[in-house]
């Protein structure tokens, strides 16, 4: 099995793909039948049929009035009941419906679901379609496309680097927006070893629909996820599923559309969200939500069987999502500075083994301290073995890795270690990368 970005198909070269019927895509979601139904006529019954015989007339007049009387106030608290209901009930079920009436904009996340366990899919995907965007990169016979995410009010645009790398330098940038307005775009900066980028639309319009951000780190594991974008040139493509791993260590081989673009062909190691939300060439870039809408992830690669021996190059249920904290951290530099900071330990590592009393696990082992380092100064020794950094298990060393480029300068760290048979914690504060 092989990791690789979901790129899109080179410009020019789109494949083909064939569909039924029930799943074209287009048009406005469909408004389903309301649930609540007016409140109907409530029974008043009959009169009796029969009253004693023994008191005057007026007397029977006077219970009949006063039973009519009573009848319609009950009659009347019913209905006001029935009506009270209904009011407190319809703010929710509007709400929750996909459908829109005509000439009213689509709902902001976060959407409000009834049931956490159910998600109403169709009023999250009408929150955050508009904030999605399909790219098109094309530089004579090479290119690509992919998808990416309206960041802010000004045009920034999220994305992933090898989507605007697979043009090569000076390659020209589009950006269809949900409602098909089509805009140029310039690279704000690009980071090869995050594969995250940002772009920026040229005349950007001002009713431009932000994505929300959400919290990657409240995440859990069989959390319902949805994953929108661009996949294989089809826009606006929704996709559900669930949050199958959190923390997953994985390894993203770029040297192609990094040899394009001039820049080195370093791998990406990302502490990703692994989700079983179909995912294939041209989702990378796009939105992974949560059932609220808010974005927890940037959709950016696949498990793949591979081409050959009859393998499978799309969607096989293993996708990959860079984590929406590491994400805006890297934008934010990215649109502030052009440059990205990365955090740096400063040690060699192995794949180990740690014996604590009886009880022995897999960890990230120390092979070298490079002096001067974070890993120096907190007091890292070479044999060490790391299990846990900030209460996150360690089980390789990827998975230190991959954990370490997820955190900011700067952050203090605490590393829990195995030094000869004992578990101990060591704090280190991450630098920047030389």
């Amino acid at each position: 099995m092989s990791t690789t970005p979901p790129t899109g198909p080179p410009s020019g070269s789109s494949p083909e793909p064939t569909w039924h019927d029930d799943h074209s895509a287009g048009g406005a979601p469909h408004t389903p039948p309301s649930p609540w139904a007016a409140p109907g006529a409530q029974g008043a019954g009959s009169a009796p049929s029969t009253y004693p015989s023994t008191p005057p007339r007026r007397r029977r007049s006077g219970w009949l009035v006063l039973a009519l009387v009573a009848l319609i106030v009950l009659a009347l608290g019913a209905a006001s009941m029935t009506t009270f209901i209904r009011d407190e009930r319809a703010p929710s079920s509007l709400a929750q419906s996909g459908g829109l009436p005509q000439g009213e904009q689509a709902p902001n996340a976060p959407v409000a679901q009834a049931d956490a366990s159910a998600p109403d899919w169709s009023a999250t995907a009408a929150a955050v379609s508009p904030s999605v965007v399909s790219i098109t990169v094309e530089a004579g016979n090479s290119g690509g496309e992919g998808s990416g995410v309206i960041y802010d009010r000004k045009g920034h645009v999220l994305t992933n680097n090898h989507v605007i790398a697979a043009g090569g330098r000076g390659a020209d940038i589009l950006v269809t927006l949900a409602d098909k307005r089509v805009f140029k775009a310039r690279v704000v900066g690009s980071d090869a070893a995050t594969d995250l980028a940002v772009i920026a639309l040229q005349n950007a319009p001002d009713d431009l629909r932000n994505i929300t951000p959400g919290d990657d780190r409240a995440l859990q594991v069989g959390q319902p996820v949805m994953a929108i974008g661009n996949p294989l040139g089809l826009s606006g493509t929704v996709t559900t599923g669930i949050v199958s791993a959190l923390n997953r260590p994985v390894v993203t081989a770029q040297e192609s559309q990094a040899g394009r673009s001039g820049e080195g062909g370093e791998p990406v190691v990302t502490n990703a969200i692994q989700t079983s939300a179909a995912i294939n060439p041209g989702n990378s870039g796009g939105a992974l939500v949560d059932a609220s809408g808010k974005l927890v992830g940037i959709n950016s690669a696949i498990a793949s069987m591979g081409e050959g021996n009859g393998g499978q190059s799309g969607n096989i249920g293993i996708g990959f999502a860079i984590p929406v904290t590491e994400a805006q951290s890297v934008a934010n530099q990215l649109i502030e500075k052009q440059v990205v900071a990365h955090p740096y330990l400063g040690v060699e590592l192995r794949n180990a083994m740690a014996t604590e009393g009886s009880t022995t696990r897999r960890a990230a082992g120390v092979a070298k301290v490079l002096p001067g380092t974070a890993a120096a100064e907190g007091g890292l020794q070479a044999g060490d073995a790391v299990i846990a950094i900030d209460g996150a298990a360690v089980d390789s060393a990827l998975s230190l890795t991959a954990q370490v480029r997820a955190r900011e300068v700067g952050t203090p760290t605490t590393l829990t270690i195995v030094r000869d048979g004992s578990r101990q914690d060591v704090k280190v504060t991450l630098a920047r990368k030389p």
